[in-house]
């Protein structure tokens, strides 16, 4: 297979898979409905990804670079400190309000195979993991104490739950207003 065509294949069959998947979780879709939505035939399907794990792990991988690439490009449209903070709140309450929001597809797919697929449960750590990270970052860029992390963090993921199970996107607001009070009572 050319590597041109190797590429759009692949790329198609990520898209699909992560159509699918986020929408109707891992194991609701069979490859065969990935390779419908794709118009990749099921031969070069099995050439891509060998197996329907293989290609829930791409599709984690890629959800997971997208979704940080996202929020970073975001946050980093703010003024650094405070502002670049607090934006990844103003970023959620967007993704909230996209059509077909579903939660975090890592939170989804732990609860669906992470107990029988370690592959995907060391993926949704990573990405947790990973973003964690990040908002360590821009608390250590924001000049507040290493502390307000963790609080933070849980402020951010309470309200994707909040917001996947209620369909509230207000939950960032309120999870922004929440963490806007830590920083002030650090300050």
């Amino acid at each position: 297979m050319d590597t041109v065509v190797r590429a759009e294949a692949g790329a198609r069959v990520l898209d699909a898979a992560e159509e699918l998947f986020y929408a109707r979780g891992l194991q609701a879709v069979g490859m065969d409905a990935v390779r419908g939505a794709s118009g990749v035939s099921l031969k070069r399907l099995y050439q891509l990804y060998p197996s329907k794990d293989a290609l829930v792990e791409a599709y984690l991988r890629r959800r997971d670079e997208r979704w940080r690439a996202a929020l970073a490009h975001h946050a980093g449209a703010r003024p650094a400190g405070r502002e670049r903070l607090l934006a990844v709140y103003d970023w959620l309450g967007l993704w909230f309000a996209e059509p077909g929001f579903r939660g975090c597809a890592f939170v989804n797919s732990f609860g669906e195979l992470g107990a029988t697929v370690p592959a995907v449960a060391e993926a949704a750590r990573a990405h947790k993991e990973a973003f964690r990270a990040y908002v360590g970052e821009l608390v250590a860029e924001a000049g507040v104490p290493p502390r307000l992390t963790a609080p933070l963090v849980l402020l951010a993921e309470g309200a994707i739950t909040t917001a996947a199970v209620t369909g509230a996107a207000g939950a960032a607001v309120e999870a922004r207003e929440a963490a806007r009070t830590l920083l002030d009572a650090a300050a």
